[in-house]
């Protein structure tokens, strides 16, 4: 069952001083941001203070984000996707299958993430680029403060 349909915005590597932007803007409560170096033991340098992944609580509305990183180019315009959110990984992969089939891209075939048990990027045969990701339930993530 799908849980909901969130936006999700990809930043020019800075994303904690969007998280900050957006809290101020927003009176927004931020429910976790973490980092890759806090995630991912061996991260390069310049990449351990990017936002690997940060959730925000505007009203009862997620918003989250993530900074672009060093390996991909950013390109403004095609920095927002939707994050379809789910309870089960049998799920996700049938909602990858489906969106997969004629699609555009693959920008991550459906894996396992420090994240999530069943993660993926896809862009659809209509160019709308989808982030299917399976919660874990009682997960909770390091959090860079933000009080």
């Amino acid at each position: 069952m799908i849980k909901a349909l969130e936006l999700y915005l990809v930043t020019n590597n800075n994303g904690l001083d969007a998280v900050a932007f957006y809290k101020d803007v927003f009176d927004a409560q931020v429910i976790s941001c973490t980092t890759f170096g806090q995630a991912i033991p061996d991260t390069p340098e310049e990449n351990k203070d990017l936002v690997l992944n940060a959730s925000l609580n505007i009203d009862g509305i997620r918003l989250q984000l993530s900074d672009n990183g060093s390996d991909h180019p950013y390109v403004e315009g095609t920095n927002m996707t939707a994050c379809i959110q789910l309870d089960d990984s049998a799920e996700a992969k049938v909602l990858y299958d489906k969106l997969s089939e004629k699609a555009k891209r693959i920008d991550m075939t459906l894996q396992e993430t420090p994240w999530s048990p069943a993660y993926a990027i896809v862009v659809d045969q209509f160019g709308m680029t989808w982030q299917i990701n399976t919660d874990i339930p009682g997960f909770v993530s390091e959090t860079v403060g933000f009080d």
